[in-house]
């Protein structure tokens, strides 16, 4: 084996410490066996539905793929002639001869960054030869002649789960970290590893919570979401924030900001150094965002059109009102900003002016390239949903959460797996992922609404497609100047289906273009110097390939580029503005109690 197991010196473990780590173990796993056993006597043990269509689509490739032996057979020729590269290369290995690899990790691949992976010829061996069976195997189901576009991308999608799941870094005896840990502690990384397992199923009621950081070391308003301000407003949906200034004169237009109801605004505000509320406000700007209620089954029938007139346009009332200004500007991330569109489009139909631009922040509002998400919204599945939303009322917040994290297993899931249960370390603290588990619910009519409206029909793209509050939403109508910002490697809302939006507004649209993806991108601030954008002309060709291959790449944050269009636009000033002196009655300090409501906190037994 390796020198770093040759030289390896155990140390015996504590007797007492574990004693004490078998006992917790025996004693979760003993209640969780039997809180389980409960929910299945009083559930009747109904059999399982395919809620996803798999079976259909898996069986219809199957047929597809014997109809075309020969394409078979040459994939199957194919995979032997790679392994038998792989067994010479290793064998050279073996002899002391380099070689170059037959099969190497994807760049951004972390699984295989331990230099065990690579040094040691048979873990090496093992890497390789998972990396062509997973590369045959896609290529084999990727492109199937005949088969219908939907079972298409639901196989390349849970055939990337398995092959994902089957990754040699997510089993102990097959990976070399784990493996050096086992020998080294004597196996108590994986009893403290089962002892976490326990713990998130604990934790998660009966269902595996994988945690992903250490909740217990961040607290709102403490050490995330710390930008100091006050509570201005609120209803049955939003509470509306306004922070304190930080300049003695602020801009003359105030923003807006409509974060995504499936999380929580503080994705905005997570620490000093890379909250866009906090740098907005020492640019000037007042800032106010909308903090989303976190529904329950009280709100069931509160629809896409309450959400529209209740929190949006109640919004833009209070923050005129609050401010005393006549145009404001906005600014919509994800899902906040379709609803930010829809907004403008209803308010354009009205004449309503006030709001005097828009930024939108990855913001799908043609739903005609939905991305990997599509796998999951079709009639089957979201009949399925709505019949689970309508015996609870709300879409739970962690069911979302986890088809997201789907998109992303390996970072998003499966190392976590490894850290947690294999390793048997605890979590790293890590805000970004503090926000990511703290999920957030969907009344039933809203969320049902939008899937089939939006994103299986895709009638906001259509000129009277929707009509809300008496208004045929027409986005063609829109002449409000707008900065559209999308990232390259987003996987919820990617850029290509964005630079559909930007196409479809009357007014001048300024497109943009940043590195990485749809958090990480967002959350950029110019202290970091990272990732670079793309600007193009003010004309935006009919293809995304176009508009790309006429950009100019720029160092750096866009946040920069942002607040240069959004102050040329008017850059009048007044004295700073004080939450706390406006003509709305200060509730309580931000970041206010809708944030502060946390559902997977610990339940009390």
């Amino acid at each position: 084996m390796s020198s770093t197991i040759q030289e390896a010196k155990p140390k015996l473990p504590d007797p007492q410490e574990m004693a004490k780590t078998y006992g917790e173990v025996a004693q979760r796993a003993s209640r969780l066996i039997s809180e389980h056993m409960q929910r299945q006597m009083q559930l009747g043990l109904a059999a399982p539905t395919d809620e996803l269509g798999l079976a259909q689509a898996f069986m219809d490739m199957m047929a597809k793929m014997l109809a075309n032996p020969y394409k078979l057979a040459q994939a199957q020729l194919n995979l032997v002639w790679d392994y038998f590269s792989l067994w010479q290369h290793s064998t050279l290995r073996f002899m002391g001869i380099s070689g170059v690899p037959v099969a190497s990790p994807a760049k951004g691949d972390n699984r295989f960054r331990n230099e065990e992976w690579e040094q040691h010829f048979l873990f090496d061996f093992i890497k390789q030869s998972y990396l062509i069976t997973a590369r045959h195997i896609h290529d084999a189901v990727c492109c199937i002649e005949g088969l219908d576009e939907n079972s298409q991308k639901k196989v390349n999608f849970f055939t990337r789960q398995f092959i994902d799941a089957l990754s040699p870094s997510n089993f102990a005896l097959t990976n070399p970290e784990v493996f050096n840990e086992t020998i080294r502690s004597h196996g108590q990384n994986l009893v403290k590893g089962f002892n976490n397992l326990l713990r998130d199923i604990e934790e998660g009621d009966g269902q595996l919570r994988i945690k992903m950081t250490d909740t217990s070391a961040f607290e709102l308003g403490k050490n995330v979401a710390t930008t100091p301000g006050k509570v201005v407003f609120q209803n049955d949906l939003i509470q509306l924030l306004q922070f304190n200034p930080t300049t003695q004169e602020q801009f003359k237009r105030p923003l807006l900001i409509f974060p995504p109801w499936i999380n929580k605004y503080y994705i905005l505000d997570l620490r000093e150094k890379n909250s866009f509320i906090k740098w907005a406000t020492d640019q000037g700007h007042t800032v106010f965002v909308m903090s989303w209620v976190n529904p329950d089954a009280k709100l069931a029938r509160k629809t896409f059109e309450d959400y529209l007139t209740e929190a949006a346009l109640t919004a833009v009332d209070k923050v005129c009102e609050q401010s005393g200004a006549k145009e404001i500007n906005a600014v919509g991330y994800c899902l906040g900003g379709t609803l930010l569109g829809t907004t403008l489009a209803y308010m354009a139909a009205k004449k309503d002016k006030r709001i005097a631009s828009a930024t939108f922040f990855t913001t799908m509002l043609d739903f005609t390239l939905p991305g990997e998400l599509g796998v999951f919204i079709d009639e089957q599945q979201v009949a399925s949903l709505e019949k689970k939303m309508s015996q609870r009322g709300y879409l739970e917040g962690s069911e979302m959460a986890g088809t997201f994290n789907l998109l992303r297993a390996n970072d998003l899931i499966w190392s976590f797996v490894v850290n947690n249960y294999l390793m048997g370390r605890d979590p790293f603290p890590f805000d970004l992922l503090f926000w990511n588990s703290d999920s957030t619910r969907m009344p039933y009519a809203m969320h049902s609404y939008y899937l089939r409206n939006m994103y299986m029909k895709n009638l906001l793209k259509e000129p009277g497609g929707l009509t809300l509050a008496g208004v045929d939403i027409d986005l063609g109508k829109i002449k409000t100047p707008s900065y559209f910002i999308s990232t390259l490697e987003d996987h919820i809302a990617p850029w290509k289906s964005t630079y559909l939006d930007a196409r479809r507004f009357a007014g001048p649209v300024r497109f943009v273009l940043g590195g990485s993806g749809h958090i990480a991108g967002i959350v950029n601030p110019p202290v970091a110097n990272k990732y670079g954008y793309w600007v193009g002309g003010a004309e935006l060709p009919e293809s995304s390939d176009d508009w790309m291959g006429k950009a100019r790449q720029h160092e750096g944050s866009w946040w920069n580029d942002w607040n240069a269009w959004a102050t040329k636009l008017d850059d009048a000033k007044v004295p700073a503005r004080d939450p706390a002196k406006g003509k709305l009655k200060a509730i309580e300090d931000a970041p206010g109690s809708f944030a502060k409501l946390r559902l997977d906190a610990p339940k009390k037994k």
